[in-house]
């Protein structure tokens, strides 16, 4: 398959644009040429949600102008805004939760469009369409494309564009619990993926089981990496228990590849290849057992840089 491409101007040519990455750890935002998906600006700031959802807004439009005036002096002309989000975003681009970022009801969009016009995603959905334009998606008319970091979602990519469902839900990969009784006990087990092999499920195991404060996944996969016992058995459960849910997603949607961002998905070592193992040991058909999976080739700038691109497309589709 050949990547699909953006609508271009009646000259042929594509601006760049604005894309704002929102997640639970950091806030990324870049400007983006769109004809080559590459990064002429950006910036990064923590995202710190427990402060109030004004706050981290207020932070987000900030950064949004100063890249605006970046692209100015670069010569350039921004057309769009697109600001992809940790949190349920239905198809009208109204954000439905306010699990992270406390922006259920603020009127976000409304905010960037007086900087410029600007649409609102959910971060998975967003990452997904950078990898499908410029990234490890683009050969494939159909992929599963999975982030973890502080949360882990999934989007289902058809033909160059993410499969949003009915409500904009389909992309809870990890939120849920899975329920079961245990034979011989009878008691009751509502594990949670997100809260097991996500970033902060890491660090927090990881406490608990070495009886010290870890702040980051990434100090428990560097213990893993010099033999630490307990760290090993951390990082390798949480990858299998990532790769159980994925080999699960393969089975009922048989894509052609899986794609894997979010800077826990990208880590590689212990993880990755406990994850890899996983998600092929639980796919039924011994077919789609051997399909790629790939780590997102745009690194963790996938989300900003689809993030601008759904603004130009939608622009466009106007």
């Amino acid at each position: 398959m050949n990547r699909v491409s953006l609508p271009a101007q009646e000259d042929g040519t594509l601006p760049w644009g604005l894309g704002l990455d929102v997640g639970g750890t950091k806030i990324a935002g870049g400007i983006v040429d769109l004809g080559s998906g590459e990064l002429l600006a950006r910036r990064v700031i923590p995202t710190a949600p427990e402060r109030s959802g004004e706050v981290v807004l207020a932070d987000a439009l900030a950064m949004a102008k100063k890249l605006m005036a970046e692209a100015h002096a670069l010569g350039g002309k921004v057309e769009s805004i697109g600001v992809g989000v940790a949190e349920l975003v239905d198809a009208d681009g109204n954000i439905c939760s306010s699990h992270l970022l406390g922006w259920g009801r603020l009127p976000v969009r409304d905010r960037f469009a007086r900087i410029a016009p600007a649409v609102v995603e959910a971060d998975v959905r967003a990452a997904a369409v950078g990898e499908a334009r410029y990234g490890a998606g683009g050969e494939f008319s159909t992929f599963i494309y999975v982030t973890v970091g502080t949360g882990i979602s999934s989007c289902l990519v058809q033909d160059g564009r993410p499969f949003a469902g009915a409500r904009g839900n389909a992309l809870v990969l990890a939120s849920a619990p899975l329920s079961s009784i245990c034979p011989h006990c009878g008691a009751r087990h509502d594990q949670i993926l997100e809260e097991y092999a996500s970033g902060p499920a890491i660090a927090t195991r990881f406490s608990r089981r070495a009886n010290r404060a870890v702040a980051r996944a990434e100090e428990v996969m560097a213990a893993a990496a010099i033999g630490d016992r307990d760290a090993v058995e951390i990082v390798h459960s949480a990858g299998e228990a990532l790769g159980n849910s994925v080999g699960f997603l393969v089975n009922v949607l048989d894509p052609e590849a899986v794609v894997v961002g979010g800077g826990l998905g990208l880590a590689g070592g212990l993880f990755w290849d406990s994850f890899a193992a996983s998600t092929r040991e639980h796919i039924w058909s011994e077919e789609t057992r051997t399909l790629p999976i790939l780590k997102a080739a745009l690194n963790t700038d996938s989300g900003l840089v689809g993030a601008a691109c759904l603004a130009w497309e939608r622009r466009m589709e106007r």
